[in-house]
């Protein structure tokens, strides 16, 4: 009788693992029946594949109300595209089917019309002169009709031919910022908030010699936020993680320094710092903020 229960067990134990190395090949077969290599000759996967980026959408922001809105303070700062860490801003200079630069990213959203550009940046930067795509196009395009040059065909004779100039991203060299910084009460976070931002371009003289900055509109950032949102920046670090415009201004991945803070002159620092003073007080003026935020928890 034992004998008998014995060879059951064991028939049931041989049993188990026939079952159960049957079921692990029939799994592992139909696994890799249904993978296929692609084929060679087939189409080629798009380079935008490598560049997508995590949300293109907006980042959501925290609704703030007035009331508790405790302390703020504007600022309008300068982001140098010459600074390395703001090439992301300023590359590439041609834009291609997966990248623009953040000029071609305004620039084609101005002229699709999902985007407005604000007049008079030097003297007006609160967004109220609206500017028209043709207006738009005139400022960004010029035609030189004065310009001669050798007719080919009639050697030693000039004819004059119009010359097409175009302002594009190789030429912007900066960007102004306008923003606000508060302190909110119901969430105890000091944030910045970018409001507006404007493309500024070298003023060149006749010998080529740069002369100065020209600004050339301001865009209302919260209206560019969506465009931002659908547009790669360029990742050093990584082609298969990017990261939209937006979502590089909201982290602070760029450098700037302040040029200007409100105050009852409406006066930017250099009307009354110079050179090296200058910079001292710009850094003064992000300093006070911060020292404003770490006081509040000083007992």
């Amino acid at each position: 009788m034992e004998q008998q229960t014995k060879a059951g067990k064991n028939v049931l134990f041989y049993l188990t693992i026939t079952i159960g190395i049957f079921l692990l090949f029939w799994q592992n077969s139909f696994a890799q029946a249904g993978v296929k290599d692609p084929p060679r000759n087939g189409p080629t996967p798009s380079p935008c594949d490598m560049n997508r980026i995590n949300r293109p959408f907006p980042m959501q922001q925290a609704y703030v109300r007035d009331a508790d809105m405790m302390w703020s303070k504007r600022v309008w700062r300068v982001i140098d595209l010459r600074e390395k860490m703001n090439h992301t801003l300023y590359y590439p200079l041609e834009p291609t089917v997966c990248l623009k630069s953040l000029f071609d990213v305004f620039k084609t959203a101005i002229m699709e019309g999902s985007l407005k550009a604000y007049a008079n940046p030097v003297f007006d930067d609160e967004f109220t002169t609206e500017m028209t795509k043709d207006e738009v196009n005139r400022l960004l395009v010029s035609w030189d009709s004065t310009h001669q040059t050798e007719d080919v065909n009639n050697p030693g004779e000039y004819i004059t031919v119009p010359v097409k100039t175009e302002i594009t991203a190789g030429n912007i060299c900066q960007y102004w910022i306008k923003e606000d910084w508060f302190f909110d009460r119901q969430r105890s976070v000091m944030e910045a908030r970018i409001v507006g931002i404007c493309p500024l371009v070298q003023k060149v003289a006749e010998n080529g010699d740069v002369v100065g900055v020209k600004p050339l509109f301001w865009i209302y950032f919260p209206d560019a936020r969506a465009a931002l949102a659908r547009a790669a920046s360029f990742n050093s670090f990584n082609d298969s993680e990017r990261m939209s415009y937006d979502e590089l201004f909201a982290k602070r991945k760029f450098s700037s320094f302040v040029y200007k803070e409100s105050n009852v002159y409406n006066r930017s620092i250099t009307e009354y710092k110079v050179g090296m003073d200058a910079l001292l007080e710009s850094e003064s003026v992000k300093e006070d903020n911060f020292k404003y935020e770490s006081d509040l928890w000083q007992q």
